[in-house]
């Protein structure tokens, strides 16, 4: 195992369940920065070591409000097992979630994600993400409930309503209709 590195765990949260991974790819799969890892400062690069030859499909990094931090993935259809990106700038967040997929050599679908927090107050993204997930269950009546959380929605207060102009006009008038005897 490489120094700074963790292994992956695929997710396995209620709120995204997917199907379990019969390669074994997402538990060998190093991780940098570590899955769940608090640091002092904001990584500049983040990292996956797979334990054989991949297509790496999909690459994001999303914020705990599921914002999307450009990191200018493009899909390279080489076969790797090491992949490093170089990071923006990243805000201040209560932590970050990188998302990836990859294409195993039997072309199976195999996915997995890692979590990371920086700063003075930095916790454990694992602890905050349980207790997101504890709110939302106390929110949406318990664990066995299949209630789907909306999603976020932005109300807007004291604005006129559009004005809207009808592709065309039709005048219809009434014809005088004279009666013959």
């Amino acid at each position: 195992m490489m120094s700074g590195f963790s292994y992956s765990q695929a997710p396995n949260s209620r709120l995204h369940p997917q199907a379990p991974d019969s390669t074994g790819i997402a538990a060998k799969t190093e991780t940098s920065p570590d899955d769940d890892a608090v640091l002092e400062i904001a990584p500049e690069q983040i990292g996956l070591v797979f334990p054989q030859s991949v297509r790496l499909v999909k690459l994001t990094l999303r914020n705990e409000q599921r914002d999307w931090v450009d990191i200018s993935f493009r899909y390279d259809p080489g076969l790797k097992e090491s992949f490093n990106w170089q990071l923006p700038s990243l805000n201040s967040a209560i932590y970050y979630t990188a998302d990836w997929a990859i294409l195993a050599a039997n072309e199976q679908l195999v996915r997995g994600s890692f979590s990371f927090s920086f700063g003075v107050d930095a916790e454990l993204p694992s602890v905050t993400k349980r207790a997101e997930e504890a709110i939302i269950d106390l929110r949406n009546g318990g664990p066995d409930q299949r209630f789907v959380t909306p999603p976020r929605t932005e109300i807007i207060i004291n604005r006129d309503p559009p004005q809207y102009d009808p592709p065309f006009i039709i005048e219809l008038e009434e014809e005088s209709q004279s009666d013959s005897c």
